[in-house]
């Protein structure tokens, strides 16, 4: 009975032609994957090699002062991009991966961001993400919407229901059958971006793969539930459409909307101005206020007295680091936003199964905000390093041949891959058997009634 209702089912038209529809679309989501995969490679490849030239070129032109020399030299940090990035981008095309950075004031850097087109930003990458949240439901509706009405409308339910021995067990087989053949799918797109992307098959690469099948798994869900509701076929696809809308479309939009309104962020343009206000006026400031700020904040540098000239570099870059301190309220003000607002829509996202499955993918391929946090956090900790490893070389004024600058790579930010946990699938795995449970009661009722 089964293979027969398969064989049944994949002869239609309207399913090959979904079904090619959503492989020609995944398939395309890959290459838009490879094609940001390999972008940041090159730019990562192209920085080092920048990088390299760069000091080079200005070791040769700044022998004489290195704190001069330093003025102008960049060391880059990089957030490492995994392979599984290809498959959900996430913020990763907004915020840069790459930060290139002199030790002079940070805050002022630390936002900086690469150059795109606004209206492409809008619009976002059709990568597999977008594929598997906006496109997968919509095939699933137009496989199930009509799996019983149709039946209903064209005469041949009541045959059904005499010849079948168990007609909830016939039902769920329609379902199965459909369910097999879009989870098919799925599974073909996704290994074949193992050797496309290069995925390692690790616990994140599963992680991934798992959450998209509870996704498929709670549309079905609802797909049967709006099923056992017994509505005609124009009734179950309205329904289904709205609720694709609802769920795709409107709830994420207002969702953003709040969380811009109740966490606003101007701090980042006002953190980048109190910085660069905080270092202008020193020029006009007594300089001895500037060196106690800066001895009290780095008691170590106290064996360099400020020299009695009109210009020192050792009182320049104390300049510098004091005006990160005076927009530390703001840059502080900034972070606690962004986590509040992280928090906030992973809490909230958790009773809106659209927005947490494409906010956990985004985690599991560190593509989301709070990846970009912590990688904030680190360029933080790099610019101090690197301050705090040159700072007593310009006070002491040591030659600049007499460092090693060939050591200085490109560094890179390794986060901990995210492997899954039962928050990550918990709130697909409740409302899919919430919607499936409903769905059995309602068919369990009708049958009953037969």
């Amino acid at each position: 009975m089964i293979v027969l209702a398969f064989k049944n089912f994949i002869r239609s038209n309207s399913v090959k032609i979904g079904l090619s529809f959503l492989l020609i679309a995944g398939i395309v989501s890959l290459f838009v994957g490879k094609q940001f995969i390999e972008k940041q490679q090159q730019n990562i490849i192209e920085t080092a090699r920048y990088q390299k030239e760069y000091i080079a070129r200005n070791v040769n032109y700044h022998k004489d002062e290195i704190g001069l020399l330093l003025y102008y030299l960049k060391f880059s940090f990089v957030n490492e991009t995994l392979p599984i990035n290809g498959l959900s981008i996430g913020q990763r095309d907004v915020n840069s991966s790459i930060q290139s950075l002199t030790i002079r004031g940070l805050e002022a850097q630390k936002y900086d961001a690469d150059l795109n087109n606004p209206t492409n930003l809008l619009l976002g990458n059709i990568d597999f993400s977008f594929v598997l949240i906006f496109l997968f439901p919509l095939i699933i509706i137009a496989f199930t919407y009509n799996i019983i009405s149709e039946e209903k409308e064209s005469g041949t339910w009541r045959i059904v229901t005499i010849q079948s021995k168990n007609l909830f067990l016939y039902v769920f087989q329609l379902f199965f059958i459909r369910f097999v053949t879009v989870i098919s799918v799925l599974l073909l797109l996704l290994f074949l971006a193992i050797p496309f992307l290069h995925i390692p098959l690790t616990n994140t690469f599963w992680a991934f793969v798992g959450l998209a099948i509870l996704y498929i798994f709670f549309w079905f869900g609802v797909c049967f539930w709006v099923a056992s509701l017994q509505k005609n076929s124009n009734a179950n696809a309205v329904i289904l459409l709205s609720i694709w809308i609802v769920l795709i479309i409107i709830l994420p939009a207002s969702l953003n909307n709040y969380l811009v309104n109740k966490y606003p962020v101007p701090e980042a343009l006002a953190t980048t101005i109190k910085q660069r206000k905080g270092y202008h006026e020193k020029w006009d400031m007594d300089k001895t206020m500037t060196m106690n700020k800066f001895y009290a904040r780095y008691p170590q540098f106290k064996k360099f007295p400020l020299p009695d000239k009109e210009f020192s570099w050792l009182w320049y870059y104390a300049m510098q680091q004091i005006g990160d301190a005076d927009a530390n309220t703001q840059a502080t003000a900034f972070k606690e936003k962004l986590i509040e607002r992280n928090n906030a829509s992973n809490n909230i996202a958790r009773f809106i199964p659209t927005i947490h499955t494409q906010m956990q993918l985004n985690e599991i391929a560190q593509a989301g905000l709070s990846n970009q946090l912590q990688f904030l956090d680190e360029t933080s900790k790099f610019h101090e390093k690197m301050r705090l490893y040159f700072y007593p070389k310009i006070f002491s004024e040591v030659p600049v041949n007499s460092e090693n600058w060939e050591k200085f790579k490109v560094e890179t930010f390794k986060n901990q891959h995210t492997n899954g946990s039962l928050q990550t699938y918990l709130s697909l795995i409740v409302f899919s058997l919430l919607f499936g449970g409903f769905g059995w009661v309602n068919f369990r009722k009708s049958i009953n009634k037969l």
